[in-house]
């Protein structure tokens, strides 16, 4: 390992820095809006926010809500986010606060008996998608235009397989890039795939992949691209959590093609991964059981020391939220860093 490896790797450790979510529930969404600003989510109906780079959390809960597992958070500033929940019919739902949390409205219900949400994000405060699992033999993708006020249903999608979904695992199986470009993945025995729309998510085609897909448990997780070109995507089987096999792969054409990481793979399963802004070509991947670094766009991955965690999210300026169980949060600031000369 050459030097500025071994300084980039101990500098990313020196910063991970544990706050006080004030919750003990596991934390399974965030979003981190700027270096002041982050709101993340997760069970009994919990969110947290933070407006002061994460030196004090405020904990809160939806009122009429509290069974309900919010497994995705979008920040537009302080004071106006939204939360989606995953769960069988009903339970799957988005709500939109625009007073910090203080109240929150409910702007969508799953009303299918089989349809479950799984993942939100958002080019800008108004346009953004929501995915959630097939029904009638389509995923299920809707758009709004208005920051989550309103939704409209796609339906030119193509077919899902037998058995073929998507993971709520972190909120990050879709991810939207520039151009109206967005992407989502999909696990199952006969998923492992990857959707993608060229405009704004009217249309869809797919991609097979090679990412491990092996059974109910296992496929991609989470996807992430540097730009219109460049992507990374992680997984693996959420019941086999240590098990590091055929669990990233790369595409360097939009998403139409892609192929597996021909280094050393994330150490075990990943629930999110994410490009860390400015620096060309650098990734972090975490899960439950570690986090891991790529220097070389995610051909090859070196494990960090330190706990796991559930979700990640980073500022466009390099300040770093990750959550996980029992409300855990931990920052890490990446801005600023310079390898020695």
């Amino acid at each position: 390992m050459n030097g500025f490896v071994l300084y980039v790797l101990a500098t990313v450790l020196a910063q991970w820095a544990p706050q006080n979510s004030g919750t003990q529930a596991g934390l399974r969404g965030v979003s981190a809006f700027n270096a002041q600003v982050a709101w993340a989510s997760g069970q009994k109906s919990v969110f947290v926010r933070t407006t002061d780079g994460g030196a004090t959390w405020r904990p809160g809960v939806v009122a009429g809500a509290e069974s309900l597992d919010f497994r995705d958070v979008q920040a537009f500033g302080s004071g106006t986010a939204l939360l989606m929940s995953s769960g069988p019919g009903r339970e799957s739902r988005v709500y939109r606060t625009t007073n910090g949390g203080g109240h929150w409205t409910l702007t969508l219900q799953n009303e299918a008996k089989v349809g479950f949400y799984d993942a939100i994000a958002f080019w800008d405060k108004n346009r953004g998608l929501l995915l959630g699992d097939p029904v009638a033999g389509r995923f299920t993708v809707l758009r709004t235009e208005d920051g989550g006020v309103t939704w409209t249903g796609i339906d030119r999608i193509p077919a899902a397989t037998e058995g073929e979904g998507a993971f709520a695992a972190s909120g990050t199986c879709l991810a939207v890039g520039p151009g109206g470009r967005a992407w989502f993945g999909t696990g199952g025995p006969a998923g492992g795939r990857v959707f993608r729309s060229e405009d704004w998510g009217r249309t869809w085609s797919v991609a097979g992949t090679s990412i491990r897909h092996d059974g109910a448990a296992a496929g991609i997780f989470s996807i992430a691209f540097a730009d219109a070109l460049h992507g990374v995507a992680v997984g693996g089987d959420y019941l086999q959590a240590a098990d590091d096999r055929d669990n990233a792969i790369l595409s360097d054409d939009g998403g139409v093609t892609w192929r597996l990481a021909p280094g050393r793979h994330p150490g075990g399963y990943r629930e999110a991964v994410a490009w860390i802004p400015g620096r060309a070509g650098k990734l972090i991947a975490v899960g439950p059981n570690g986090t891991d670094l790529s220097m070389d766009g995610g051909r090859s991955w070196t494990p960090m020391v330190g706990e796991g965690f559930h979700a990640l999210s980073l500022t466009a300026t390099g300040e770093a939220w990750a959550v996980g169980a029992k409300g855990t949060i931990s920052k890490v600031n990446h801005s600023g860093h310079h390898p020695p000369p």
